[in-house]
């Protein structure tokens, strides 16, 4: 699987911001799909994620109720949409494929997730 990130971009604080990724491959059902981010100087972390049916997701407490995650497996294709963003949201985002074989719990874990997208950058200006 071929992850394609895009959407990045400068904002202000409180706007918003779709990422979308884009997969290769005839597979992509059977795969949880995340967005992970890394902030200048700060560690990975776990964003946010959807399981191979969209019928189970998982955010991060610091994005819960502003950001949205989804995913249409007819277009390949996940998406997050970003409201209310701050400048803590500054970072590179990348989307990952976990070849979960469609299990229902999303796993938060970046070492669970096969493939990576290569970033796309967001910064959020105050």
């Amino acid at each position: 699987v071929q992850l394609q990130a895009s959407g990045g971009g400068l904002v202000q604080t409180g706007g918003s911001l779709r990422l979308s990724c884009a997969a290769s491959g005839r597979t992509f059902s059977l795969y949880t799909m995340g967005w992970f981010r890394r902030a200048p100087g700060k560690e990975r972390e776990f964003v946010a994620g959807i399981n191979w049916s969209g019928f189970s997701t998982t955010y991060a407490d610091s994005v819960k109720g502003r950001f949205t995650i989804s995913r249409d497996n007819g277009k390949n294709t996940v998406e997050l949409q970003m409201n209310s963003l701050k400048p803590e949201d500054t970072a590179v985002y990348y989307c990952a494929a976990d070849y979960s074989r469609r299990e229902f719990a999303v796993r938060p874990d970046p070492t669970m997730y096969d493939y990576w997208g290569q970033g796309t950058l967001v910064t959020v200006s105050s």
